[in-house]
């Protein structure tokens, strides 16, 4: 399935193009180029891994709105062998290019890069990689050795090859979020980084492909980590400080059976090191936890204020929102 068809999706534009190899799509890249877009079209790209849900559907929808009309949106399909360890679920990992176009045609995406692992990694697994930092050392580091250096290697690779003017990536996956971010600082790339707030299910479950793999007990069970988040939440709404908003959320956990919790941290959004007892101001509270054999991650960002002195937050984004770059 590669090159443009005329087949209009639900928007009214073409239905993307697909295209697979490095020459496909440098030509495609060059071809929208080449039709002379406005001096304010830009290109924006969405990076997956496929098994498209809402969430990622809103990622293409802000695409769509930062490319303008008439820019380009180019969503990557690649399931990344780098940032799954051992015994992870990379074979498992579900995959449905079809379906996903279809998603993909109805929010307005111009062009999908679905490259196997021979074109992302040509000569095998990359002798070259970029290191996280501390970014690859803590939470889904110290969880996933090797996972942020493999995610932060792939994410270069791809702003290469679509050489885009703004990314868009999900807050539900905040770690990768905050270290893209730090990585295109640091390296100077040409590029601006966007983040759009989690989706969740009507109960509360951050949106996941990997919710597929929940049994209904199981998914019921999953519910205690976005309750754990929001107990966290109030708790520093209240006033209280980074101590109880650690414990409101970990007493949610502790009486959670059936749910192995890997990590419950309250972070600094600038370094992602635990803030400490008397820290005042933006914070970050993650979970990762498994429910069954399913891995699942969620965040919230929160204001802790001095006690008795309520912060409130405004929504998802208020930690992050205050370091984008």
């Amino acid at each position: 399935m590669t090159g443009t068809t005329t087949t209009p999706g639900a928007t009214g534009r073409p239905r993307p193009a697909v295209v697979r190899t490095r020459g496909e799509l440098r030509d495609a890249l060059t071809s929208w180029a080449l039709t002379g877009p406005d001096a304010t079209d830009r290109r924006a790209v969405v990076m997956t891994m496929g098994a498209l849900h809402d969430g990622h559907l809103r990622l293409v929808r802000r695409a769509r709105e930062e490319a303008g009309e008439t820019g380009q949106v180019v969503v990557t399909i690649f399931v990344n062998p780098l940032q799954f360890g051992a015994g992870e679920d990379l074979e498992a990992y579900p995959r449905d290019l079809d379906g996903d176009v279809d998603k993909l045609a109805s929010v307005g995406a111009d062009l999908v890069f679905a490259p196997t692992p021979d074109v992302v990694y040509p000569d095998g697994d990359p002798v070259v990689r970029v290191s996280a930092g501390r970014f690859g050392e803590v939470l889904e580091g110290e969880h996933r050795p090797g996972h942020m250096d493999g995610v932060l290697t792939v994410v270069l690779k791809l702003l290469h090859l679509t050489r885009p003017d703004v990314a868009l990536f999900g807050e539900k996956d905040a770690q990768q979020l905050l270290a893209v971010r730090r990585m295109v600082r640091d390296l100077d790339l040409d590029v601006e980084v966007v983040g759009v707030p989690t989706v969740r299910e009507p109960d509360g479950l951050a949106m996941s492909s990997r919710n597929a793999y929940l049994s209904d007990d199981e998914r019921r069970l999953a519910l205690a980590l976005s309750r754990a988040l929001r107990a966290g939440a109030d708790a520093a709404d209240a006033g209280h400080g980074a101590d109880d908003v650690r414990a409101a959320a970990s007493g949610i956990l502790e009486g959670a059976a059936g749910v192995d919790v890997d990590y419950l941290a309250l972070v600094d959004p600038a370094t992602v090191g635990p803030v400490p007892a008397d820290h005042r101001g933006p914070a970050l509270l993650l979970v990762a936890a498994r429910v069954g054999t399913t891995r699942l991650i969620d965040n919230q960002a929160v204001e802790v204020a001095a006690p008795g002195e309520p912060a409130g937050r405004e929504d998802d984004t208020a930690g992050q929102e205050a370091h984008r770059d």
